[in-house]
């Protein structure tokens, strides 16, 4: 295959795909942090209802990754921090505004979206960490496999950026408040789901990855790219 994708020029065409990936990416984190609120049971185990949409993160990610390269999901991780602050500082202030005396709804809305500090700042570092860790993963096996055996690179970026992510958060959210024996059940759970959900999606991240590579004729390999986690350089 080809280094059809010159690293750092093609994907500042922002076409209108990557544009939509983009925006997927984007959305899947915010409304993650936002309904994370929410505790469901599913076959027996409680988790979270971000748990639904934030793996989907992941794989837009590798899709990002896969088609315009290391620098471009690098940048867009970014976006996608600066956007949940943006959106986590808005909703934290509509929250702190005096409520208007014919309004009810005060004490529903901190319950629903009030943030815990120590939990916000334990979701924002678990997601650069593992997101990151992933896209990096992907792009140094993207060439040491010259492009081949997508799934094993996606998967295997994934238990990395996913391990990373899960590991951070429950350690940083609850250290000290739950006993040390009870994290490493919680950190193993999420991490093997989150991983399963990536697995049964592969046909997927074949088919979206496939059509852009043809469409946008870009297909990067971060040969020469700096790996710096700030979106600097090369």
């Amino acid at each position: 295959m080809s280094d059809r994708g010159v690293a750092g020029e093609r994907e500042q065409g922002y076409s209108l795909a990557f544009v939509v990936v983009v925006a997927v990416f984007v959305t899947c984190l915010v409304v993650a942090n936002v309904t994370a609120v929410k505790l469901v049971g599913v076959f027996g185990l409680v988790l979270d209802a971000g748990t639904l949409i934030f793996p989907l993160s992941y794989i837009f990610g590798d899709i990002l990754t896969e088609v315009y390269g290391f620098r471009a999901a690098r940048r867009v991780i970014w976006l996608a921090f600066l956007c949940n602050l943006l959106a986590v500082g808005v909703i934290s202030l509509a929250g702190a505004l005096p409520p208007a005396p014919i309004w009810e709804g005060q004490e529903a809305y901190e319950t629903i979206l009030g943030y815990a500090p120590r939990l916000l700042a334990a979701s924002f570092v678990a997601y650069l960490v593992g997101e990151l860790a992933n896209s990096f993963v992907l792009a140094k096996l993207k060439v040491a496999t010259e492009g081949r055996h997508l799934w094993a690179r996606t998967i295997g970026s994934t238990l990395v950026g996913q391990g990373l992510d899960s590991a951070i958060f429950v350690t940083l959210a609850f250290a000290g408040t739950i006993p040390t024996s009870a994290l490493i059940p919680i950190i193993l759970t999420q991490w093997v789901l989150k991983s399963a959900y990536e697995a049964l999606a592969t046909p997927f991240t074949y088919l979206v990855v496939n059509r852009l590579k043809r469409r946008e004729g870009v297909d990067v390999y971060d040969r020469d790219t700096s790996f710096n986690p700030l979106p600097l350089g090369r």
